[in-house]
């Protein structure tokens, strides 16, 4: 009893000592000069940001004839674009796709991340294959592609013509072109999604993998309960990293098909890139990319709310 009054003895002298250096603490003077740090950041993200999209507003809402010569018209081609059917179209194949690329490389990078080794030498040699084709930039890997699955001189287009006995042609063939760019996304990117899972796998404490081992439990049962579990998290990322990519893809399927046959392989961004570049309609274009953006941001908002109230 004696011991729990002199505690609170001290609690209470303490209280008036904390406030009075809290008020010592709020009259010192401020220094200001630390947001001189921040300005490069607010100019930077104000350049590459910022400008450009109240830029691309600006064009959204006017129809331009000349540098000097243009109209308001409001909210027209906003109107324009979402009723267009040739962009209803591609938002179905870029969904599409987008959905193929996630059922294909969340399960199969998770396959790999679990197979591959956890000590030992062949731990980095497996990292580094693994990741060797995250160090192509995009418009190699679409050249890659492209000569690869060709059925002249292509090893893989050959093969499955000559070898095989199926008719495969990319540049002609709508599925075929289709098969080829998602084969070549998922060569591309699977490595990061099993490199994300890799690194929740090896944050897992040993002592769990041994209690499975003393319960018997079977390679099914350890990944069910115990890895499983821990991937929740890098599985969000990884999700959300792939959906965006993949709803925003341009290079690959541009220098591997060009958007065809047809418009088999024509997604939102090549659509949106034969508008501004090649008709140069700004107006249109502009509106186009604010659409594009805002589905990208409520999809993206979808799964991480999805996800993460899963997770809890």
């Amino acid at each position: 009893m004696t011991s729990q009054v002199a505690d609170e003895s001290v609690t209470a002298a303490g209280a008036p000592r904390e406030k009075e250096s809290v008020r010592q603490a709020d009259l010192k003077p401020k220094n200001n000069r630390a947001w001189l740090l921040v300005l490069p950041v607010v100019v930077s993200v104000a350049f590459t940001a910022v400008i450009p999209l109240m830029t691309v507003v600006n064009f959204s809402v006017q129809d331009i004839f000349t540098p000097t010569d243009r109209i308001f018209v409001g909210l027209d081609w906003f109107r324009s674009v979402s009723r267009d059917p040739e962009v209803r179209a591609a938002f179905v194949r870029t969904l599409l796709f987008s959905a193929q690329v996630l059922l294909v490389e969340i399960p199969l990078g998770v396959a790999i991340a679990v197979c591959m080794p956890r000590r030992g030498f062949w731990v980095s040699v497996a990292l580094v294959v693994v990741a060797l084709p995250l160090l192509i930039p995009w418009n190699v890997v679409g050249t890659i592609w492209q000569i690869f699955a060709r059925g002249d001189i292509g090893l893989g287009g050959w093969t499955i013509n000559n070898v095989l006995g199926i008719g495969f042609n990319y540049t002609l063939d709508s599925t075929d072109a289709w098969i080829t760019v998602l084969l070549m996304d998922v060569w591309h990117w699977t490595p990061l999604v099993a490199l994300l899972a890799y690194a929740g796998l090896r944050s897992i404490p040993d002592p769990y993998f041994q209690a499975a081992q003393i319960d018997a439990a079977s390679a099914w049962a350890t990944f069910r309960h115990i890895q499983l579990p821990r991937l929740r998290g890098v599985l969000t990322i990884a999700i959300l990293l792939r959906f965006m990519d993949s709803f925003m893809i341009y290079t690959e399927p541009f220098v591997v098909t060009g958007g065809g046959p047809g418009n088999a392989t024509s997604f939102l961004s090549i659509l949106l890139s034969k508008i501004a570049v090649g008709q140069f309609d700004l107006g249109p274009a502009g509106a186009f990319s604010l659409l594009y953006f805002l589905i990208v941001q409520i999809i993206s908002y979808v799964f991480f709310t999805v996800l993460t109230r899963s997770g809890r």
